[in-house]
Formats: C-alpha cells, sequence, structure tokens
C-alpha cells in the first residue's frame, strides 16, 4: 500500500497486522478521489473505520487540512498512528479507538463538518444507511462535501437518504463504491 497522489505520493503505507481489515486498494483508492477531487484547497476528512488511515492519509495529502480516524480495533489504531508518525502527520489529524456511531455522536457534539466522509466498515456488518441517516440528520458533511460509502457489489444503497443524493457509483470487481452528495 501506498499514497497514490499529492505532496505524500508513492510513499509507503503500513497495512494492519491480520486479516481482520480490507485494505482499500490502491486502483480503488486512485478511482475514488478522480471521482471527488482529486485535489483539495481546505476542509476536514473524517476516515471512519479506518484501517491503516490510508484514505484519511491519501485526503492529507490531496489537500485536505486535517483528518481524523476513527477503528474500533486496536492493532487499526496502532497502525494508523505510526503510518501518521511516519509520514509526519500527527499535527493535523486525531486518531481514535471507538465504534463508528459513538465518533458521528462525539463529531455531532463538537459542531465538526466535514468536505469528505469515508465510510468503509466490514462487508458483513455493514449499517450504511443507519449512518448516512445519522450524518443527514445532524448535518455533518459540508455544503459541496461528499460521503464516500466503500461497499460489497451486492448491496444496493438508495438514491436519497434525507438530503443526501447518490451522484455516482461505481464497481470495481467485488467492491463497489457510492458517493452521496448534500441534495
Amino acid at each position: 500500500m501506498r499514497v497514490v497522489s499529492g505532496a505524500l505520493k508513492g510513499r509507503a503505507l503500513k497495512a494492519v497486522p491480520g486479516t481482520t481489515t480490507r485494505p482499500t486498494t490502491d486502483k480503488v483508492k486512485e478511482a475514488m478521489f478522480n471521482i471527488i477531487g482529486p485535489y483539495f484547497r481546505s476542509g476536514m476528512a473524517l476516515d471512519l473505520f479506518a484501517g491503516s488511515g490510508a484514505l484519511g492519509i491519501e485526503a492529507l495529502s490531496r489537500g485536505i487540512e486535517r483528518s481524523i480516524f476513527v477503528d474500533h480495533d486496536i492493532k487499526a489504531v496502532q497502525t494508523i498512528r505510526a503510518n501518521l508518525e511516519n509520514l509526519k502527520l500527527t499535527d493535523r489529524s486525531e486518531v481514535y479507538r471507538t465504534d463508528a456511531h459513538r465518533a458521528l455522536n462525539a463529531v455531532k457534539k463538537r459542531g465538526l463538518t466535514f468536505q469528505i466522509i469515508f465510510l468503509d466498515p466490514p462487508y458483513k456488518k455493514q449499517k450504511l444507511e443507519s449512518l448516512l441517516n445519522f450524518i443527514d440528520q445532524y448535518q455533518l458533511l459540508a455544503a459541496g462535501g461528499v460521503v464516500v460509502c466503500e461497499h460489497s457489489d451486492d448491496v444496493m444503497l438508495p438514491e436519497k437518504i434525507g438530503r443526501l443524493m447518490k451522484a455516482k457509483g461505481a464497481a470495481y470487481g467485488i467492491t463497489a463504491v457510492s458517493f452521496y452528495e448534500n441534495g
């Protein structure tokens, strides 16, 4: 795994040890960012189910000012911290070990909004619609922002969830990605 583009292009990323996480391939990551960016001038990113932190780190490399990384697995959190330290990004990031709903409640209480929200839960335990409903209800997505949902290709997400409208969908083998914007 590596950073695909931006200021940190080509830098290696550590993977989470074991088989509990499914990293986003560089091909899918590059395709995602070509759709949503590919580069940014500012804003914040929220990387839920962050795994190695590759998506939030890619956003930082491409110009996002700050990323918040969330994962429930201690090995993932340790890997994220190691990747951020190695790339000297600790001053532009926050890392939390908690579940997605608690993290969303915490950012809601802080009054934060995000330019990009990455949702990449384990394929067998997906609660994407519930998470999207929460994001919409508490207006966690900034104007002009995007929620990027990575899921298995057999998952069909609705075209609209509250004010969030599916702007695009793409499939890459068994992986699919749905992009939601404020409608």
